[in-house]
C-alpha cells in the first residue's frame, strides 16, 4: 500500500478510535469507517459493501452499564484494511469482502482487550484531573482530557498502521490456500451474523406500533422501480403520519373526548388481539 494511503488510513483509524468514545460524528460506525477507508485506498464500492454488511452486525451492539459491546471501530478498520490488501493482490471482490466479514467478529473481541488496556491507563489520568480541579487548573484538565481521548484514537491507529504493512503476497497466499468449502462457509456465516445482528435490533424494537412499518418496508422495498430516495420519502411520510395521529390521540385524551392510550396505532392493533 502506498505510503500516502497508509497515512490516510491511519488518520481514519485514529478518528474511528476517538469516536468509539465520543459518539459525535460516528466515524467508528462500520458503514462510515469502511467507506472512508475504501475511498482513501481507491476501493469505495467495496468499502461501502463491507461497511453495510458489518453495520448490520453492529446494529445490535450497545454498551449496557458495565457490559461493553464488541469494538466496532477496530473490527471496521482492520477488516477494511485486510479487504483492501486482498483486492490489491487481484483477489475477487466477493471473496475479499466475505473473508473480511468473517474476520470482523474476532477482531471486535480483540478490540475489547485494547479498550480495557486504555481505560486502565485512563484511571490515573482521572485522578490527575481531580488534583488539577482542586488547584483550579482548568487548562490542565482540558489537556488531560484531550490526551485521554487521543489514547482511544491511538488504540485503533497503531493496529491499523501495523496491518497496512502486511505483505500482500502473504494475504494472497492465505486466500489461495483457502478451500472452496471454507470460503463458502465464510460467506454463509457472514450472512448469518448480519441476520443475527438485525434480529437483535428487531427484538429490542418489537412493539405493536412498529411491526406494521417493518412489514410494510419489506413490501415496498420489493418494488424495483422505486429508488432509495423514493423509499426514504415514503418512510418520512409514514413517520409524519404516525406522529400526527399520535398527537391527535393525545389531544383527544386530554380533552376527555376519547379513551385509550396516546398511541392510536397500538390501540387499533390491540383490538385485534
Amino acid at each position: 500500500m502506498p505510503f500516502f494511503n497508509v497515512i490516510l488510513v491511519v488518520l481514519v483509524a485514529f478518528l474511528a478510535g476517538m469516536e468509539g468514545i465520543l459518539d459525535e460524528f460516528e466515524f467508528h460506525q462500520p458503514l462510515v469507517a469502511c467507506t472512508l477507508i475504501g475511498i482513501v485506498t481507491g476501493h469505495p464500492t467495496e468499502g461501502i459493501m463491507l461497511g453495510g454488511s458489518l453495520q448490520m452486525i453492529a446494529l445490535g451492539w450497545a454498551n449496557v452499564g458495565a457490559a461493553v459491546a464488541p469494538d466496532a471501530a477496530l473490527a471496521s478498520v482492520a477488516s477494511a484494511i485486510l479487504m483492501v490488501i486482498a483486492l490489491n493482490t487481484g483477489a475477487d471482490a466477493t471473496t475479499a469482502i466475505n473473508t473480511s466479514i468473517a474476520m470482523a467478529v474476532p477482531l471486535s473481541v480483540a478490540g475489547l482487550f485494547l479498550t480495557m488496556l486504555v481505560r486502565t491507563i485512563a484511571i490515573p489520568m482521572v485522578h490527575a484531573m481531580d488534583a488539577a480541579a482542586e488547584q483550579d487548573k482548568m487548562g490542565t484538565i482540558d489537556a488531560i482530557q484531550i490526551a485521554a481521548i487521543c489514547l482511544q484514537g491511538v488504540r485503533i491507529a497503531v493496529p491499523a498502521a501495523a496491518l497496512c504493512f502486511i505483505p500482500a503476497d502473504a494475504v494472497k497466499a492465505v486466500l489461495d490456500a483457502m478451500p472452496a468449502w471454507l470460503s463458502g462457509g465464510m460467506a454463509v456465516g457472514g450472512g448469518m451474523v448480519a441476520a443475527v445482528g438485525y434480529a437483535m435490533v428487531i427484538n429490542m424494537m418489537a412493539t405493536n406500533e412498529t411491526w406494521p412499518f417493518f412489514a410494510l418496508g419489506f413490501v415496498v422495498a420489493a418494488i424495483s422501480q422505486l429508488t432509495l430516495i423514493a423509499l426514504g420519502v415514503i418512510g418520512v411520510c409514514l413517520a409524519l403520519i404516525y406522529l400526527g395521529l399520535k398527537d391527535y390521540a393525545k389531544e383527544q385524551a386530554g380533552s376527555g373526548n376519547g379513551g385509550g392510550s396516546a398511541d392510536p396505532l397500538g390501540d387499533i392493533l390491540n383490538d385485534y388481539e
